[in-house]
């Protein structure tokens, strides 16, 4: 799991729309803070749009196999047994 809590802070400089900067300022917006935050989602959310094409294949074959051969121990499962085992056809 991506986790930034407790990262140390470190300086630096960004160009930014200085009409946007002002605004910011006025509104008493804590610019550091909220720059750090949408990064930090940003960075989570195309890490995890990676790691999705990256494992694409696996993820179809798994998704297949389960199809094909249904959930490995849902004739245990106690719960949701309406769903069925996953299997197609």
């Amino acid at each position: 799991m991506l986790r930034f809590d407790n990262a140390p802070k470190k300086a630096t400089n960004l160009s930014l729309n200085s009409k946007v900067l002002e605004m910011a300022r006025e509104l008493g917006m804590n610019v550091s803070q909220t720059v750090d935050g949408l990064l930090a989602e940003e960075v989570k959310r195309r890490y995890w749009e990676k790691w999705a094409a990256e494992n694409k294949e696996a993820m179809e074959a798994y998704n297949a196999r389960i199809a094909k051969e249904g959930l490995p121990l849902a004739k245990y499962r106690s719960f949701a047994r309406s769903l069925g085992d996953g299997k197609k056809g």
